[in-house]
């Protein structure tokens, strides 16, 4: 008979997943602001890149799905360990989503740009559309489980038949289109904000995510076993739809100058928005990862439980921490001529790519140098911050 996981038992492989995907995404966050060619031009652009810089990117890849797909895992199990009603559940998550937009247009405006502005491009990122699925999720969990997970697998996989509508046709409501599924640049009250992360199809993963959570109650060997049929069956799916080529992705590939450059392109699906192929490509071996990891027993002072355990602190805390180490190296290099650019989002980030020297940034060996840099500074931080969290129970301790 199948018989309910220990919370401890239950939590620690997420978390190691979590972390995972944190220690990777700093590597493109830092690549941003460090490497040269990120001033210009695309690593998964195929007429420019190189293998080694197209898989420093593509590695990445795998975080915003896992971020969903593991925040929706942890929303599920809250719930469920909580014993919190359905109406508890939908308030918290409501407050949650609503705190973590507000810090997209403050606190992450100013670790982007290093100063507010009006006259700047406003970046509706990760915490945004963090904010926006949970108070999507703050609704959807009143669905039944079963439909709910129908439903989320149902968008994931049919979403890509709306690439071909234009949001334009939607006149003065085009925005909602550019929230929905088209990224864009919307105007809010005169002012541009970009949004890249549209709703469909994360918010279906958060879902999605929410509905795999109910596995974790299971027996280990269970879930594991079940996790690993999932993971396996979405990674053959990808290989299959991605080899007919024919649907699962607006970008289809194609046979390029070499062996190695097919493959890249094979690898090179749509983010913006996630395509069907994208995230089959990267939840399926994650998953996978995932049962793994629930059948290992972690160290708390594992690195990858550490910075699993406190993403929110860990998140805002690299971006700062990269943009500084950038305005100083910049001064370092420059001078004091530096400071007429510092202050201004990086090209690539949006910035006036003019304010900037024509070779500012550092070769790609310099990107995994600050990475190693980045984590050893950032594990005592991180390490005493979840020390606080286990310790302390204060209810805004939840919203950080």
């Amino acid at each position: 008979m199948e018989t309910v996981a220990q919370p401890a038992s239950r939590l620690q492989s997420i978390d190691a997943l979590r972390g995972t995907v944190m220690i990777i995404m700093a590597i493109d966050h830092i690549r941003d602001f460090f490497h040269h060619a990120a001033m210009s031009s695309s690593p998964t652009d195929l007429t420019s890149t190189t293998p080694f810089l197209f898989f420093t990117r593509w590695i990445t890849h795998f975080c915003l799905p896992v971020f969903m797909f593991t925040t929706g895992m942890g929303i599920y199990l809250w719930w469920e360990r909580g014993r919190h009603t359905r109406g508890q559940l939908s308030r918290f998550l409501i407050t949650r989503g609503l705190w973590f937009m507000l810090l997209e247009l403050t606190v992450m405006q100013l670790a982007y740009d290093f100063r507010i502005s009006t006259q700047l491009l406003t970046l509706l990122l990760i915490l945004w559309i963090f904010g926006l699925c949970m108070l999507v999720m703050s609704a959807l969990i009143y669905l039944p489980l079963r439909l709910l997970a129908v439903l989320s697998v149902a968008a994931i996989a049919l979403h890509n038949l709306l690439d071909g509508i234009d949001p334009a046709r939607f006149g003065h409501a085009a925005f909602l289109w550019n929230i929905i599924h088209q990224p864009g640049v919307i105007m809010i009250d005169c002012h541009p904000a970009l949004t890249i992360y549209p709703l469909l199809p994360w918010s279906a993963v958060m879902a999605a995510g929410f509905c795999f959570g109910r596995l974790f109650m299971l027996d280990p060997a269970a879930r594991q076993r079940i996790m690993t049929r999932i993971g396996l069956a979405a990674v053959l799916a990808f290989v299959v739809l991605r080899t007919i080529n024919r649907y699962g992705d607006p970008a289809p590939w194609s046979h390029q100058k070499s062996a190695v450059f097919t493959l890249l392109s094979f690898l090179n699906c749509t983010k913006y928005p996630g395509s069907l192929d994208f995230v089959l490509m990267t939840l399926g071996p994650a998953i996978l990862l995932l049962s793994i990891y629930d059948r290992r027993s972690f160290s708390g002072a594992n690195p990858l439980i550490i910075f699993g355990r406190v993403p929110l602190f860990y998140f805002v805390l690299h971006f700062y921490f990269i943009h500084a180490l950038s305005a100083l190296m910049a001064l370092v290099r420059y001078g004091r001529p530096a400071l007429g650019f510092i202050f201004n989002p990086l090209p690539s980030m949006g910035g006036p790519g003019k304010l900037y020297p024509p070779n500012f940034g550092y070769g790609l060996w310099v990107t995994y140098a600050v990475w190693i840099f980045l984590l050893a500074v950032l594990y005592p931080l991180c390490r005493w911050f979840a020390k606080v969290k286990s310790t302390h129970h204060d209810w805004w301790l939840t919203y950080l």
